[in-house]
């Protein structure tokens, strides 16, 4: 027996298709920008930075470390005990931080810094784009 609901009614469809671009969400959105970004950085920089494993979470842990001032927008885990290094983007802070056609770029930028914190490069020779 189907499960019905108690107007006995049965299973309402989506409100949307799955494969409408409105039934995607922003946590979605950001990381698909993660994604293609660590990607369009991987064909210039792979090859000298080894295994870098890049993750999005909502928000950051509730522990700053004593060096950061307000909420990080990203960090970098260093390889430790045969885990590759881990670069993480937090997805809430850049929405409270940018306008919504602007997290991209602002996803796009962070990714350059922690890259560049990973390779010792300045954020700008990471990625041409870097700042606009």
């Amino acid at each position: 027996m189907g499960r019905r609901d108690r107007h006995d009614r049965g299973l309402r469809a989506p409100l949307l298709p799955y494969d409408a671009p409105g039934y995607r969400t922003r946590a979605d959105v950001f990381d698909d920008w993660v994604r293609d970004g660590a990607e369009r950085l991987e064909s210039r920089w792979g090859s000298r930075w080894g295994r870098i494993d890049f993750a999005a979470e909502d928000v950051p842990p509730s522990d700053p470390t004593p060096w950061e001032r307000g909420v990080p927008l990203g960090r970098v885990f260093p390889a430790d005990l045969g885990q590759p290094t881990r670069v993480v983007l937090y997805r809430r802070p850049m929405e409270l931080r940018a306008e919504p056609e602007d997290v991209g770029a602002l996803v796009r930028d962070v990714l350059a810094e922690q890259v560049g914190a990973v390779l010792g490069r300045a954020p700008e020779d990471i990625d041409p784009l870097y700042g606009s």
